[in-house]
C-alpha cells in the first residue's frame, strides 16, 4: 500500500505555505523487508536499504521535479482527491542478482537528495507486493508509482 509520510506532508506544506526551499532533486530508493515504512518513517536510516552493487547505487535513482518524471498529476473532484504518478523507473541487474544479497527489494521510497544518504527525508513509500530479486541482465521496473492526496 502506498502512503505519504508525515515528513512528506509537513515538507509539502512548509514549501507551499511558508516558502521553504524545495529539494533540487529527489531520489527513488529500494529497501528490504526488515522494516515496513509507515507514515511515521522520517529518514532513510529508519529503514534497511538494499545493498549497492550489480546495478543498484546506494540512494537509488534521481527523480527530477518536472513533468517528465512526475508524468501524471490530476485533480479528482468525484472522489475528492488529487493524484501524482511517477514515470516508470528501472534498475537492471549487471554482474549478478539485484540486490546482491538479502531477501530482495520489498519497498520503494521517494526521498530528498541529501548528500548524506542515511539522512535523506522520506516523502512517499510504496510496497512492491513481495520481495523482488532479478537475475543478471533482467530489470526491476516500477511502473506508475502513484500516491493520492485525500482527506479522511
Amino acid at each position: 500500500m502506498p502512503g505519504w509520510t508525515n515528513k512528506g506532508k509537513y515538507r509539502c506544506l512548509e514549501i507551499w505555505l511558508r516558502g521553504a526551499s524545495p529539494p533540487a532533486n529527489l531520489n527513488l530508493a529500494l529497501h528490504a523487508d526488515a522494516v515496513t515504512p509507515t507514515a511515521d518513517t522520517n529518514i532513510m536510516s529508519d529503514l534497511s536499504e538494499i545493498p549497492a552493487g550489480n546495478g543498484y547505487t546506494s540512494g537509488g535513482l534521481q527523480v527530477n521535479r518536472n513533468s517528465t518524471d512526475f508524468d501524471v498529476i490530476t485533480e479528482d473532484d468525484t472522489n475528492d482527491r488529487a493524484l501524482i504518478q511517477l514515470k516508470n523507473f528501472s534498475w537492471t541487474a549487471s554482474g549478478g542478482n539485484l540486490p546482491i544479497s538479502g531477501n530482495g527489494a520489498r519497498y520503494a521510497e521517494l526521498t530528498d537528495a541529501n548528500a548524506t544518504i542515511a539522512n535523506r527525508e522520506i516523502y512517499f513509500y510504496w510496497s512492491l507486493g513481495a520481495n523482488r530479486t532479478v537475475s543478471d541482465g533482467q530489470s526491476l521496473t516500477l511502473i506508475d508509482c502513484e500516491s493520492r492526496i485525500n482527506e479522511t
